[in-house]
């Protein structure tokens, strides 16, 4: 599983940091009134959070739908307090962040992996209740981490210092400390790697993306539409992966691609945004789900409240934000 709108930050070292569960406030769940007939059981709810933020938001979920990372953001004396918010069911850990830092990805295993913790942009991992940094790559400026499969095994991209072109990295959850640049097309940046080790990669320079994918043994296949101009890959989770192609006479085309044998399926366009795909191919983006060639518009907006479905599990369940008077953390249930 991974998830489109890569978010960048940094790690601590695993020495007991700043992590603390807190006592937190569980707001009344918001049910949206049935839509369509009476056996729709599609409804919104807010996850716990904690009282005194002003702002907190969920970004990914699990396979299994019991894990859950976020973020938030509370006033102090001092300026803003920033979060890490990580749900383990309905039990929430907060950890306090020296700068913004987002969660990235969670795995079955409830290990996070995010961007931007401190001021060094270095990639770090929650597990057992600790944050801890990621190795870097030497002669990169900057580097991102962008999904985790169930093994552990962590995809991202830097950027070169001298010729600023991108590439691929993966850190293997068999090597623990280490981090190897893959071989990969110019300008790889991964966006997915599924259970199997089959990532997901867009490539190519600014406006001539392509897809592919690299399989297990290191081979790459592309992954495009007959006819697209350009190609990209937003997400991958089992033998699924999600994107947006142009062609001559159709821009911006959400497409899912079966990574097994290249095929693919127009998906309905009204999804605005192809955010996350479980492994049974459902699609959330925005405020819509999409399942086969059809998508439904999911409750709890309306007239000057917002809301974006961000990750699904396999289960169904989905994560996001709902922003009303505040911008709060919401799961849909039954969609």
């Amino acid at each position: 599983m991974t998830h489109t709108a890569r978010r960048t930050l940094a790690g601590l070292t695993a020495a007991g940091l700043l992590t603390t569960a807190l006592g937190v406030a569980v707001s009344a769940p918001a049910t949206a009134a049935p839509r369509g007939t009476a056996l729709d059981t599609c409804t919104i709810s807010t996850l716990p959070y904690p009282t005194d933020t002003y702002r907190a938001d969920a970004y990914v979920i699990d396979p299994s739908g019991r894990y859950i990372a976020g973020d938030g953001l509370r006033k102090t004396e001092s300026g803003n307090q920033y979060l890490l918010l990580f749900w383990d069911r309905n039990r929430l850990t907060e950890v306090e962040a020296p700068s913004m830092a987002t969660p990235v990805d969670v795995n079955a295993d409830g290990v996070v992996i995010g961007n931007g913790w401190g001021n060094s942009g270095q990639p770090w991992r929650y597990r057992d209740g600790r944050i801890e940094q990621l190795p870097l790559v030497p002669s990169a400026y900057g580097l991102f981490v962008t999904a985790i499969n169930k093994a552990g095994d962590i995809v991202g991209l830097g950027s070169d210092t001298d010729t600023g072109e991108y590439f691929a990295v993966r850190w293997p959850a068999a090597r623990p400390g280490t981090v190897e640049v893959l071989d990969a097309p110019a300008n790889a940046q991964p966006t997915g790697i599924t259970d199997n080790g089959t990532i997901v990669v867009t490539a190519g320079e600014f406006g001539s993306w392509t897809g592919w994918v690299r399989r297990p043994n290191g081979r790459y296949d592309a992954l495009t539409v007959p006819g697209a101009q350009t190609a990209q890959v937003n997400a991958a989770t089992g033998h699924w992966a999600i994107g947006h192609v142009d062609l001559p006479d159709s821009p911006w085309v959400a497409v899912r691609w079966n990574l097994r044998d290249g095929s693919y399926t127009t998906l309905d366009q009204q999804l605005p945004l192809l955010d996350d795909v479980n492994a049974k191919g459902v699609v959330v983006g925005g405020d819509r789900v999409g399942r086969g060639t059809t998508s439904r518009e999911l409750p709890g907006g309306g007239d000057g409240v917002g809301i974006g479905a961000r990750s699904i599990s396999d289960t169904g369940t989905i994560v996001g934000f709902r922003n009303g008077e505040r911008l709060t953390p919401v799961r849909w249930t039954g969609c």
